[in-house]
């Protein structure tokens, strides 16, 4: 069960009028790996096959080095030693730049946001794989490990501040990933690309047609319950059907920090963000804020709209998600 946020993906099926950029008669380049225990995918169009395959490698190679970095579940990660140990010297930048964002929007959002959530994570597991829900006691032992304000990050070292403690950086780094990734890309001068590491980053167009992707409904697989453009932003979605812990999916593997379960009100998010780390952390916070607040705090936010889809199947947009025709 990995905390994973899913959108499915439609290339080119926009039409942005009659000129054509000079993209749309360039071929397009795609290619997939293994990152982050799923398939990351690459669509990019070049006119040079040798500079497409180049760009490639290189936004590929950038999200393996963040997978690298952390993941919970690799022993070398430099998160899995911060686990084990409660500190870690000498951070990489990579990881102080999303530990660093971590905490600015844990500010934000109130502690909404949280990546010292592991232990609840790990208790709601445990009691999953034994076909029953964590109890009062064991949900609030691992609540008191929770507190964002008490991972001291600084160049010289991380430090959990209360032994137990665990973090997860899964609802960033695939989005700190993509824009990585992009960055890669454009750097080749490849103007029009699209990065899929779970959450999407955009550049450019699909050959003369915006990119597109589906949100998939929460309730029904395979069906798209709406469709956004990709106007130059990124866009990451967080649910509660991708790793559900019961079959209402009640209990799922998003926590609200305060109360130490999941949030009761929505089944899915989707945020458009200027970047792919901010589409993924604040997917995950507006879920637990619930509609009403996730709402107000991205209508005071520069480039960020949403589409959320509460448990009973209604949506509210913000007012200027550009959905598809």
């Amino acid at each position: 069960m990995r905390r994973r946020r899913f959108i499915a993906a439609g290339f080119g099926s926009i039409a942005l009028g009659s000129g054509a950029t000079q993209a749309a008669h360039a071929p397009q380049h795609k290619a997939t790996a293994l990152a982050f225990g799923t398939t990351v995918g690459i669509t990019l169009r070049h006119p040079d096959e040798q500079v497409a395959r180049r760009a490639i490698d290189d936004a590929l190679a950038a999200v393996r080095k963040v997978e690298g970095l952390m993941s919970i579940y690799d022993p070398d990660s430099q998160v899995y030693r911060l686990n084990r140990d409660g500190f870690l010297a000498r951070p990489d930048p990579h990881l102080l730049a999303v530990l660093r964002h971590a905490r600015d929007l844990s500010r934000l959002t109130a502690g909404a946001f949280d990546i010292t959530v592991q232990p609840l994570w790990q208790a709601g597991r445990r009691a999953f794989d034994a076909g029953i829900l964590p109890s009062p006691a064991e949900r609030e032992r691992a609540r008191a490990l929770v507190g964002w304000n008490l991972v001291d990050a600084a160049s010289e070292r991380v430090m959990l501040r209360k032994p137990g403690m665990r973090i997860t950086l899964n609802g960033l780094a695939q989005g700190y990933a993509a824009d990585l990734a992009l960055r890669a890309v454009r750097a080749r001068g490849v103007v029009h690309a699209l990065l899929d590491t779970g959450e999407f980053a955009a550049h450019g167009d699909a050959g003369g047609r915006d990119w597109q992707l589906g949100v998939p409904d929460p309730r029904v697989p395979g069906r798209v319950a709406a469709a956004v453009r990709v106007d130059g932003r990124c866009v990451a979605t967080s649910g509660d059907y991708e790793a559900a812990f019961t079959s209402d999916r009640m209990h799922h593997h998003i926590f609200d920090p305060a109360t130490g379960d999941s949030p009761l009100e929505l089944a899915s998010v989707t945020v458009l963000a200027p970047t792919a780390i901010e589409a993924d952390g604040l997917s995950t916070a507006f879920m637990v804020l619930g509609s009403r607040c996730a709402h107000a705090l991205a209508a005071r936010l520069p480039g960020v709209d949403l589409l959320t889809i509460d448990k009973l199947g209604r949506k509210r947009c913000s007012p200027f998600l550009p959905q598809a025709l």
